[in-house]
């Protein structure tokens, strides 16, 4: 079947019709944007995808009896990777958009609406960060959930990842304030039993903690003992709020205790010494970046830590953080980032003779994809379009009005394209957006779930 539209109906509803495990999608003619540092960038290339895996990609594919969909005029890309968002908090997108520092966050966000959430209000607000990703392009995103005041809680959160299709990542914490069952971090070997079971599912179970015990106590903070709970579960294990010289000291008691490695992602990391950096990169230990919420909150220096993590060997991953401040998607990310680092490289040169050092469009994509991936313990699944991982892929309009002509693909990903020139997400192969819209959404009854939970939160006094 050919197509000349690669996003009608008509090509949805014979992919649809398709039993899952036995269809077969031969995109033809697109830019081809890999991520592989092997297979580069492909012009009027084919990419083939069997079931919920890229088989192949190149130029002049046979076809076989694979559904033929036109790509010309298209770039195909990974999906981007979200390493670090606190999906619960959806709900309460930019309540506080010109909130001054984090002290300001904590005491309103997780000191006030967070003691008072329900499970309902759990789901909620992660199936719309979920579908708002697929949305945007993430087709990967690793949820922060630090807000299981119960196992209900949890498994609401799960629950929401699993009923969008999106490849989630739970990683799971305690509360930091209000009452709660303290169920955690003993209940997530149930949780992992129940949910986890397979390692060949789109859910990956991670352990989420914090640096230190200063904001809620040592219950939180993480080090032998988490560690340990996280070897036995076999999972991965997510800091937040590393910064400052209390995260400092911390990641060189980590490093003593032998506590840190590639299982291990580190987010922020804004303000460390040179000689915590030197540990995290002699470990391997990966790093979570949160461009805009290092800049805008004016977390530590304020400062995206790339160059840091880029003299250490640390090619980082990039992330939302929180959507009551921020923006949602990772085109905001990636742009902030590479006019970060570029503005200040340039500034450090001026006056000199040297040379700035400057990071390009295709290292943030790097960042936003196979490096993202690598972050959440998933290099060998998604991040780049390689013939064997999922096929979590964009097909991103090249010749929509604010992307017209194409010249360079990547420039036009990373500084043209948002998520209007998105017209299809694939996520484990499975369509997700098509024709521009994310499918199996009601979006009447989402929204008034979303205002009622809204409603419900910022009406009830904290806890």
């Amino acid at each position: 079947m050919n197509v000349n539209d690669t996003t009608s109906a008509a090509v949805l509803e014979e992919l649809r019709r398709r039993p899952a495990d036995r269809r077969r999608i031969l995109f033809t003619g697109a830019t081809i944007v890999t991520m592989d540092p092997d297979l580069g960038v492909i012009d009027a290339g084919d990419l083939l995808v069997e079931g919920d895996t890229i088989t192949a990609v190149g130029r002049a594919l046979d076809a076989g009896d694979a559904l033929v969909v036109d790509a010309a005029g298209t770039i195909l890309t990974p999906g981007f990777v979200d390493t670090h968002r606190h999906a619960w908090e959806a709900q309460l997108r930019r309540i506080m958009p010109d909130v001054d520092d984090l002290g300001g966050y904590v005491m309103a966000t997780l000191a006030g609406y967070a003691t008072v959430y329900r499970p309902e209000d759990m789901y909620i607000g992660t199936r719309l960060a979920a579908l708002t990703a697929i949305d945007s392009g993430i087709t990967t995103m690793l949820d922060f959930s630090h807000n299981s005041r119960t196992r209900e809680h949890s498994d609401a959160a799960i629950e929401a990842l699993v009923d969008t299709g999106i490849r989630g990542v739970h990683a799971s914490m305690g509360p930091h304030f209000g009452d709660w069952d303290r169920q955690w971090p003993g209940d997530l070997t149930r949780v992992k039993g129940q949910y986890f079971s397979s390692d060949d599912q789109l859910l990956t179970l991670r352990l989420a903690t914090l640096a230190t015990d200063e904001i809620a106590g040592p219950a939180l903070a993480y080090g032998p003992e988490l560690a340990r709970v996280a070897k036995e579960l076999g999972i991965g294990v997510s800091v937040d709020a590393v910064f400052g010289t209390s995260g400092s000291e911390a990641v060189l008691r980590w490093a003593k205790d032998g506590v840190l490695g590639p299982d291990v992602t580190l987010i922020h990391s804004t303000g460390l010494t040179s000689e915590a950096w030197k540990a995290m990169g002699e470990t391997g230990t990966t790093v979570a970046l949160a461009p805009t919420s290092d800049a805008q909150i004016g977390l530590e220096t304020a400062i995206p830590a790339v160059d840091e993590a880029l003299s250490v060997g640390i090619r980082p991953g990039l992330s939302i953080d929180v959507e009551v401040a921020l923006a949602s998607d990772m085109f905001t990310q990636m742009r902030a980032l590479h006019a970060i680092q570029r503005m200040r490289a340039v500034n450090a040169a001026y006056g000199t003779d040297q040379q700035p050092s400057r990071i390009t469009t295709h290292d943030v994509l790097d960042f936003a994809t196979l490096q993202g991936a690598r972050t959440n313990g998933l290099a060998a699944v998604t991040g780049s379009l390689t013939p064997g991982k999922k096929a979590d892929l964009l097909v991103i309009q090249a010749e929509d009005l604010n992307n017209m002509p194409l010249n360079d693909p990547i420039g036009t990903i990373v500084l043209g394209s948002d998520a209007r020139n998105i017209s299809a997400v694939l996520v484990d192969g499975e369509p997700r957006k098509w024709d521009g819209q994310v499918l199996d959404v009601d979006l009447t009854a989402l929204r008034s779930e979303v205002h009622a939970s809204r409603e419900y939160v910022l009406n009830t006094p904290a806890a």
